[in-house]
């Protein structure tokens, strides 16, 4: 297993430096930091000496080389917009983005997966028609729209719930919760759903194929013949199986979560990582761009290598694979 951890890292390190070169180099000829960074107003002897100070003025695989070696230290250097570390504004930023994303995906799967198995077990009830009817809604409308539906209702209508914002926030150390107030309990409600809503509609339609696939295997038939009730069947031996590809979606769609959090920070002003990207974009803030992407992509890498050891949790199969080829 250790052996497998180590393989699975070093191939991820090439990956990283693909991913970091891709997005310093699609950003490094966006915009003009300098002009926005000066305004409107400013002499050709300064913009001169930002360029120097900045560094601009090198050639590119040298200002790549130094962004890589600061990266490996955990230093993005300064924002060009806020004139801060970008490695502080992702610190004070995360916090936020992972706790939306994490909500969302707990929505997701504590609502996808329930109601994928009982479409599946019961696909001819009127209910179960329901459900599907509501899922191609969840699918075909785009997750802005979602967002000012939500804000439309529940906000602006009825008054229950804030339209932007993150709320009181409590912190504990260097992370910020708002977790522990209510008007951070209050503000996380909206845009998690509107985040989750889509994963939550795809996982209760993959969990319902794969349940409904598997019931038709020859197994669960030798398990009906044997006299088994249905609840052994269905969470016993059918669920199980149902959960290997399942895993593969759900993490893959956590990482998902995360990095298109941005039309929903966007939507809800939710102070989170998406924002900030957002607002970089304008500012051509390159350091801040190339940092969250490279975030993003080590985020889906550690996710697969979480999936991938999940696998051996939940099916047998890949152990003893693994057992006899070594």
């Amino acid at each position: 297993m250790f052996s497998f951890i180590v393989s699975r890292i070093l191939q991820a390190l090439p990956v990283m430096f693909v991913v970091s070169l891709i997005s310093f180099a699609m950003f490094a000829y966006v915009g003009d930091p300098v002009a926005i960074m000066l305004g409107q107003d400013f002499t050709e002897a300064q913009r001169a000496a930002l360029v120097r100070d900045l560094g601009l003025d090198e050639p590119f695989f040298v200002q790549f080389a130094k962004f890589i070696g600061n990266a490996v230290q955990g230093e993005f250097g300064l924002s060009y917009r806020l004139s801060r570390p970008v490695a502080e504004l992702i610190a004070e930023r995360a916090p936020a983005t992972l706790e939306l994303a994490l909500c969302a995906a707990f929505i997701s799967l504590c609502v996808g997966v329930p109601m994928g198995i009982y479409t599946g077990l019961f696909r001819h009830s009127w209910l179960s028609r329901f459900l599907l009817t509501f899922s191609l809604i969840g699918v075909s409308l785009p997750t802005f729209l979602i967002g000012i539906l939500l804000i439309l209702v529940f906000s602006v209508w009825l008054g229950w719930l804030p339209s932007f914002g993150r709320g009181d926030v409590v912190r504990i150390g260097w992370w910020s919760s708002g977790f522990l107030t209510v008007s951070g309990l209050k503000a996380l409600i909206l845009p998690a759903i509107t985040l989750g809503l889509l994963q939550l509609t795809l996982i209760m339609r993959l969990v319902r194929s794969e349940m409904m696939e598997v019931l038709r295997t020859d197994y669960i038939k030798f398990a009906r013949a044997r006299g088994l009730p249905n609840r052994a069947i269905y969470f016993g031996h059918a669920l199980k199986n149902t959960l290997v590809p399942v895993i593969t979606i759900a993490g893959l769609q956590l990482g998902s979560i995360i990095a298109f959090a941005i039309v929903t920070e966007t939507v809800f002003q939710w102070p989170g990582m998406g924002l900030l990207f957002i607002q970089s974009v304008g500012a051509a803030d390159i350091p801040v761009m190339a940092a969250y992407l490279m975030m993003i992509a080590a985020v889906f890498v550690t996710i697969n290598l979480v999936v991938d050891l999940l696998y051996y949790a939940v099916d047998p199969r890949l152990r003893v694979g693994r057992g006899r080829g070594h």
